[in-house]
């Protein structure tokens, strides 16, 4: 295994009711047959009793001495996600410093239950730094598969580099998760983040592959209850791609709209029927349980994805919640988007932002940002180009430029943010970005309407969707067709963004030293073939004390 930290030295945790859905990306009529009881969440298996773990393991949010570990037992064949049945089963866990376990550095067990959907997470405490561990869960003689994880360097450890996957939007219905499999092949991989929409919520059918289903996912129906969202967690969780880069690197994870439904806030969703679907409050209750018992993230306040972890003296990395605190998207009956009542963040939430990145004493400071931060006008797009991008970017479609889901819809936040990285001399912040289903490479400028004769204050990396349609998809033309005349509009009417792919499908590769930061874009020859290859397609870096992004013509 190759070691990418290159010194011996974690992070520190610290609707309106109409239209009823989404207007973006809506397939047709499924081709593909339904799927079927809750029983098609899980891989065949054997009929015994004997306990499995039928859905891989993980691990994720390391510390410079712990790492947090995640699986589910599978204790009877009844048992399946989302049931909530089945017995309590003793689940033991071992850490060594060897894949053959010649070194074991720490042991223990839980209990799986039923009232957790037989989900278990051990916090692991007392490691070294910047360490390669393996481990791996056993209960009733039956043993899970082996996985790899990492440790974070040492809080004031002098570390030279730092590499990270990156990927958001898979959308199970709408193709595989070849992105996840080639991330998983690489050795060189310190973690990867997931920027949101690690599950989607719609019914089987209602969004695919331009409005084919390439797999059926379970329950059929649009997940509501806590059993249908642990149903349709169990469900990704048994993708062989999703396992296999689980097993490879820890995770670091927050969610945004569809791990809840679609475009979310704190009172409700575009995709949520107060009433006919139940309470919102119950809904997203149930989502975010759910997501917490599925998923090895360490919550730093409870019920909420936003945290802070470090990388040694190279870079901290501020995760946000974009969903739980915000106010409704703007409309006429909700306020515009430059009301300074209406808020994405929440007070709290901006201010620990605010707080931290003065404070951070690192060369970089990332933040994990679910939603585009950077200001997007549509400009003059012909009106067949602008009606899809429309719709996909949940306008109006009568030219708008503003998407109101995004930081262009609570700009008020957005201001005093980017003032504060002004005013404070903040220099090296980086948004990583995902949600919008296409590539963007972007300044931060702090107005957009003089760049670049203002200032830039910060950076921007978007990376596009593992399977979620984009452009093309929409249009229902060659990949490809739609970039060529759209990017180019775009950028003559969005000064700051340096390039856009609006079509293709795949993941990015953050690369990280002290002079500068780089993102590889890389692309997916076809997200409906299982065995889809991957290509790079571009990178561009940031430069220290620029916050400025550049083209670079060499993946790392």
């Amino acid at each position: 295994m190759t070691s990418r930290y290159r010194s011996s030295e974690a992070f520190q945790g610290l609707n309106s009711p109409s239209p009823r859905r989404r207007t973006v990306v809506k397939a047709a009529a499924a081709t593909a047959v339904l799927a079927g009881p809750l029983a098609a969440a899980l891989p065949a298996r054997a009929a015994t009793d004997a306990p499995a773990f039928l859905h891989g393991i993980a691990s994720g949010d390391p510390l410079p001495d712990g790492i947090l570990l995640w699986t589910r037992v599978t204790p009877t064949p009844a048992a399946i996600p989302g049931s909530g049945v089945g017995p309590d089963t003793e689940v033991s866990w071992t850490v060594a410093k060897d894949k053959a376990f010649t070194t074991i550095v720490s042991k223990g067990s839980l209990t799986a239950t039923a009232a957790s959907d037989h989900t278990v997470k051990a916090d692991i405490r007392g490691l070294e730094p910047a360490t390669d561990y393996w481990f791996r869960f056993s209960a009733g003689g039956t043993d899970s598969p082996v996985a790899r994880t990492r440790t974070a360097p040492a809080a004031n450890a002098a570390v030279a580099g730092l590499r990270f996957g990156v990927v958001t939007c898979a959308n199970w219905e709408a193709g595989y998760f070849s992105s996840y499999r080639h991330l998983a092949a690489r050795n060189d991989l310190d973690a990867w983040l997931h920027l949101g929409d690690y599950i989607y919520e719609y019914k089987s059918g209602e969004y695919a592959a331009r409005g084919t289903v390439v797999r059926p996912h379970s329950p059929a129906n649009e997940i509501i209850t806590l059993a249908d969202y642990r149903t349709r967690h169990g469900k990704y969780k048994t993708d062989p791609d999703l396992q296999a880069l689980h097993q490879k690197a820890p995770v670091v994870a927050i969610w945004d709209d569809h791990e809840f439904a679609d475009n979310a806030w704190s009172g409700g969703a575009v995709n949520h029927t107060e009433g006919a679907e139940g309470t919102w409050t119950a809904r997203q209750a149930a989502a975010k349980q759910a997501y917490f018992e599925w998923m090895p993230v360490r919550p730093a306040i409870e019920g909420t994805t936003y945290r802070r972890l470090r990388f040694g003296k190279l870079a901290d990395l501020s995760l946000l919640d974009l969903r739980s605190f915000r106010s409704q998207q703007a409309s006429t009956a909700s306020g515009t988007v430059d009301d300074p009542d209406r808020t994405i963040t929440g007070r709290a939430q901006l201010d620990w932002l605010k707080a931290g990145l003065k404070a951070s004493d690192t060369t970089w400071r990332l933040v994990g940002n679910s939603v585009m931060i950077a200001p997007f006008v549509i400009g003059s797009l012909t009106a067949d180009l602008l009606k899809p991008l429309a719709k996909l970017l949940d306008l109006p479609q009568n030219g708008i430029g503003v998407n109101t889901d995004q930081w262009d819809g609570y700009t008020d936040d957005r201001r005093e943010l980017l003032a504060h990285l002004r005013s404070n001399a903040i220099g090296n912040t980086v948004f990583l970005t995902g949600d919008i289903h296409m590539s963007w490479a972007n300044d931060v400028p702090v107005d957009a309407g003089t760049y670049p004769l203002s200032a830039s204050a910060a950076t921007e990396f978007v990376i596009t969707s593992v399977t979620s349609d984009n452009l093309d998809d929409i249009v229902k033309v060659p990949e490809g067709t739609v970039s060529a005349i759209a990017a180019p509009l775009i950028q003559i009417a969005n000064r700051h963004v340096h390039w856009v792919d609006t079509d293709r499908h795949g993941y990015g590769v953050l690369d990280i030293t002290a002079d500068r930061a780089q993102m590889d874009y890389y692309v997916l020859s076809d997200r409906t073939n299982a065995n889809a290859t991957s290509s790079w397609a571009r990178s561009y870096r940031t430069r220290t004390g620029t916050q400025k992004v550049e083209r670079t013509y060499d993946p790392v």
